[in-house]
């Protein structure tokens, strides 16, 4: 396997990427949802104006990048795939109200949350993995393959077709570190602040770490509605809306 990094700097497990991951989201939340409607600060650097909003919305580009890289590590390395994607859909459903909420403060909203792209990104790396072996019915898994990635962009999900494409990107080059970097600078939305994410990625160690039991595995991904229905609780209590 191809390292951009030598093993003795590989520091990071999968659960310290999964907490970069979180606590990168919640600040893009956090910016999105109250900062940018509070007056804060800023500064003035080389004649640019660098706000403490915009500062903390290029912290959370970081977010999505690592978990299309923990979605593809978790994909190869499951021992039970179904309930694996099964959980990936469970929790899209139950943070779609929290996500509808956070948006327009209703109960409807026209795009999906992140989650049901992940779970799109799953169902394509199943179809990709039936592409290389199976030849025979190639033709099928390269059809399915078209119709999830169109899901994406019709579903209007978030990263929606970009970000199905992204995960098969991550599932193809898992092997080829520099060139899987290189392409994800160039796919990703915001380029070199999103690329930024595979510093810490290049640094991963390929161990589990300490998010290991189930009830840890489900609160990794219960952060994701909890934090976005408290974001609007907050809102809804500061600014009435």
């Amino acid at each position: 396997m191809e390292r951009l990094v030598p093993e003795k700097y590989r520091i990071f497990s999968g659960s310290a990427l999964k907490t970069m991951a979180v606590m990168s989201m919640i600040i893009d939340h956090v910016a999105f949802v109250l900062v940018q409607r509070m007056a804060v600060g800023y500064w003035q650097i080389m004649g640019t104006r660098l706000t403490v909003y915009s500062l903390m919305r290029c912290i959370g580009r970081l977010a999505f990048p690592i978990y299309c890289f923990l979605l593809v590590e978790g994909f190869v390395h499951t021992h039970d795939r179904r309930r694996y994607g099964l959980r990936l859909l469970v929790f899209a459903v139950i943070s779609e109200l929290p996500w509808n909420l956070v948006h327009t403060g209703r109960l409807l909203y026209e795009r999906q949350n992140v989650f049901f792209t992940l779970a799109l990104g799953f169902i394509a790396l199943c179809l990709a993995e039936g592409l290389e072996k199976d030849a025979e019915h190639r033709a099928l898994y390269a059809l399915g393959l078209a119709a999830v990635v169109a899901a994406g962009l019709w579903g209007r999900m978030d990263y929606g077709a970009v970000g199905v494409g992204i995960i098969l990107m991550m599932y193809v080059l898992r092997e080829r570190a520099v060139l899987r970097a290189a392409a994800g600078v160039c796919l990703l939305p915001n380029t070199w602040i999103a690329g930024l994410a595979f510093v810490p990625i290049a640094l991963y160690n390929g161990k589990r770490g300490f998010i290991r039991s189930k009830t840890a595995q489900i609160a990794f991904y219960a952060v994701y509605p909890v934090h976005l229905l408290l974001l609007y609780f907050l809102r809804w209590h500061y600014f009435g809306y």
